[in-house]
């Protein structure tokens, strides 16, 4: 047998963890000497430890991780229960990382306010026949509408042979959320696909963005500063054109086109 001291030690744990087990009843010493009071420990008890530190690490109160080994989980449950754990955490990581990112754009688009202003060009955008397919997105965000957007476009690459580059467009619905339209020009109808006619703009704003779409929100803030401040306004749906698309997102160049009178 060990003792307390030397059981912590094997178990990786504080004396003051396994005494507090002992309290409540969770693991208790397999002898306790009657004249000094000390607590002594077998080794296979380590086996039970080891179950209540990795249940209490998937979140598990201590009154439930008794419970739970009360009903004799077994390797492959506890295994299915890690597994389970470490999806939500990656879940929340994954959250997180997006709320950050979310954050730095806004971040970006206070700092670059007034420095994207050359950038900008007006001309006239020719009138384009389209294989289109259209989803809806909860809302104008990115993180609502890159995982409609994407797979469009994705879905659409297994049904044409594009002749140029995607267009998306959008339009928002009565009930607030975004009409998505991913299209690509093609050289003739396709069966089975929408066909769609998008005319020609006279004046539009437009300005290149380089980098993920995830990050576009400075880019996009400044053409809106811009029309607003130079007496336009937008009189179409606004579009994005994709000048090119490799497979690091960072590369990504996108035109943003806003029809404007």
């Amino acid at each position: 047998m060990f003792s307390i001291g030397d059981f912590a030690k094997h178990g990786r744990v504080s004396v003051r963890m396994l005494r507090h087990y002992d309290a409540i009843g969770l693991l208790r010493p397999a002898h306790v000497d009657q004249a000094s009071n000390y607590r002594y420990y077998a080794a296979e008890q380590l086996t039970r430890l080891n179950r209540i530190i990795a249940l209490k690490d998937l979140g598990f109160s201590l009154q439930q991780v008794g419970v739970i080994l009360g009903e004799q989980v077994s390797v492959e449950q506890l295994r299915g229960m890690l597994r389970l754990r470490q999806m939500e955490l990656q879940a929340a990581v994954d959250e997180t990382a997006a709320r950050l990112a979310r954050v730095e754009a806004r971040l970006r688009s206070i700092e670059t306010e007034e420095s994207m202003a050359d950038e900008i060009v007006i001309k006239s955008l020719p009138a384009m026949r389209l294989a289109s397919l259209s989803a809806t997105a909860k809302s104008f965000e990115p993180q609502d509408i890159g995982p409609v957007v994407g797979p469009l476009f994705d879905k659409l690459c297994g049904l044409v042979d594009p002749i140029g580059p995607g267009l998306a467009r959008y339009e928002e619905a009565d009930d607030g959320s975004i009409v998505v339209h991913a299209g690509f020009p093609v050289a003739a109808d396709v069966a089975g696909v929408e066909m769609v006619d998008v005319p020609a703009v006279e004046r539009a704003a437009t300005i290149v963005h380089h980098g993920s779409m995830d990050e576009v929100l400075p880019t996009a803030q400044a053409l809106a500063r811009w029309i607003d401040a130079n007496g336009y306004r937008s009189t179409g749906l606004p579009r994005e054109l994709s000048l090119a698309c490799p497979e690091d997102r960072s590369q990504w160049v996108t035109e943003l086109q806003e029809p404007i009178a």
